[in-house]
């Protein structure tokens, strides 16, 4: 039976890429009957009806996947933040880095509008022992795109930013020909229009696939899979050196004497906006009942 790979989904038709076309597919019923839902990103298999069409029959299986933005299969998500209108709050950044390691998605972060701000603080944080590359870029000049490219070369990424930020305006400098709608930043409200309004994988020449998607709002925490407090501890790269060295073994890294993490903190190893977004996530997974952790 034919494979390949689902590109955009829109109106209840996955467009699925096989070796002999794009084919547009309506899921069977079965997936109705056990509450799974196709995703853009799914390695799937097909059965071809008639030219162009046909019916999705098995998604293969995922290395992980995301409820909103719903996209599965990523190889690393390009956290956009700017430091200029809009100004990115670092939660956020901060709450989707967690959700992408509790997945073993890789993350990329692009301090965008550099031409506009460095955003020093931004860039900072995440610098400070998480492991992430930290990118300056700028869809005006053009700084730090080739540098992006090739660290998402051959890989399926999802660009992923607060609305205004300047997604779809970087995804067209990385692409030969401008797709996306580019919409301007509202000045009374600080932030951009969705230009995006549905997931779809866009495939660049070198082997690259690029699923842009809607902003941050998109990125609900309430629709993610909670994340345990033992499990959170190992969302943020930079703890993980400290982690079993702490006086008390149920230590939650926020105020316990004799914590590694907190020694770290103040040696200057882990970043204050990080620490402080991990007790933020940390009150949220705590607020979650056993069942609902399962």
């Amino acid at each position: 039976m034919p494979s390949g790979r689902i590109m955009k989904a829109l109106s209840g038709f996955y467009y699925v890429r096989t070796e002999t076309g794009l084919l547009a597919c309506r899921a069977r019923g079965k997936f109705r009957l056990d509450g799974t839902s196709p995703l853009v990103g799914d390695l799937v298999c097909v059965e071809p009806t008639e030219p162009g069409k046909g019916y999705l029959t098995e998604i293969l299986p995922r290395r992980n996947c995301f409820v909103r933005p719903a996209v599965a299969n990523v190889d690393a998500l390009v956290l956009l933040a700017a430091n200029v209108n809009p100004v990115t709050d670092p939660f956020l950044v901060d709450r989707v880095t967690a959700i992408a390691e509790s997945v073993d998605c890789g993350v990329v972060i692009c301090i965008n509008k550099c031409d506009l701000d460095r955003g020093e603080a931004l860039a900072a944080a995440f610098s400070n022992h998480t492991g992430y590359p930290v990118l300056r870029t700028s869809a005006e000049t053009g700084e730090g795109v080739e540098a992006l490219r090739e660290l998402i070369r051959g890989r399926t990424v999802a660009f992923v930013g607060n609305s205004g930020v300047g997604k779809s305006s970087l995804l067209n400098r990385l692409a030969p020909e401008p797709y996306q709608e580019v919409g301007e930043v509202s000045q009374r409200l600080g932030r951009g229009r969705h230009t995006t309004r549905h997931i779809e994988l866009f495939e660049l020449a070198d082997g690259t696939y690029i699923a842009d998607t809607p902003g941050f709002s998109s990125f609900d925490l309430s629709q993610m899979r909670p994340i345990t407090p033992d499990a959170l501890q190992r969302c943020f790269p930079e703890f993980r050196p400290c982690l079993g060295r702490c006086r008390f073994d149920d230590c939650s890294h926020r105020r316990e004497p004799g914590c590694a993490v907190l020694a770290a903190l103040a040696a200057g190893d882990i970043a204050k906006s990080r620490h402080e977004s991990y007790c933020r996530l940390y009150e949220i997974s705590a607020g979650y009942k056993s069942w609902e952790q399962k």
